[in-house]
């Protein structure tokens, strides 16, 4: 089945020196590279951890703070934006945890193609690009039936967490994930914000420019 979604655009970048020297020393060790078969998750962490997949984790800073504090679980980030994909291994170095890896490609194929069903504990999708046009609306990541996808490849029990600084958007994917089977929303609407997850650069930019953040968790019914 093809999605048929093209939710980001990806723009160059420069990367950092550091960027670039941990992306060249790092990126063998850490990096998965894409192929359009299904992924052995418990070869590539080399342990049987729970899996969460974080969609689009920009500079990867929040990525690898929940993934140290977190060693009993396995975080596969993926992402496109090669400088943010060079940070992420900087934050890996810098830290020494070994609980996570990359996948540079689009989320969606990686998806399709990558991931087995019932195979995942989570999804993390923080900030995802809002397209707030409203002729862009249908380049949201949000959007059904790609939830119907999320909730495929979720094991019983798992979540999906979603953070928006846009309100429009946050209404849009209440209302797209409340409306795809198999998942249940844990709250009575918005959620409130998890302790787990640290506040990013991003979202502090956001809620400076008095955007309002919304928070959603949904879980696959068991």
């Amino acid at each position: 089945m093809g999605y048929g979604i093209k939710s980001y655009v990806l723009r160059a970048g420069r990367m950092s020196d550091a960027q670039r020297r941990s992306y060249e020393t790092l990126a063998e060790g850490f990096i998965v590279p894409f192929a359009p078969e299904p992924v052995d998750l418990r070869r590539i962490f080399g342990n049987e951890n729970p899996v969460t997949l974080e969609i689009g984790f920009g500079m990867g800073i929040a990525t690898a703070m929940i993934a140290e504090d977190n060693p009993q679980k396995n975080y596969l980030g993926v992402e496109v934006h090669r400088p943010g994909i060079g940070r992420l291994l900087w934050e890996i170095e810098k830290r020494s945890v070994s609980n996570i890896r990359i996948i540079e490609y689009d989320a969606v194929e990686v998806l399709e193609k990558m991931i087995k069903p019932s195979s995942l504990a989570a999804f993390h999708i923080f900030f995802p690009d809002p397209w707030p046009k409203k002729r862009h609306h249908k380049r949201r990541l949000i959007t059904r039936p790609f939830t119907d996808m999320l909730a495929e490849k979720l094991c019983p029990g798992g979540y999906v967490s979603m953070v928006t600084d846009w309100a429009d958007y946050g209404d849009w994917a209440l209302a797209e994930l409340g409306a795809t089977a198999g998942l249940k929303n844990r709250y009575a609407g918005f959620a409130e914000k998890q302790s787990w997850r640290p506040e990013t650069k991003f979202e502090r930019k956001g809620l400076l420019k008095q955007h309002e953040v919304r928070e959603l968790f949904f879980v696959k019914e068991e």
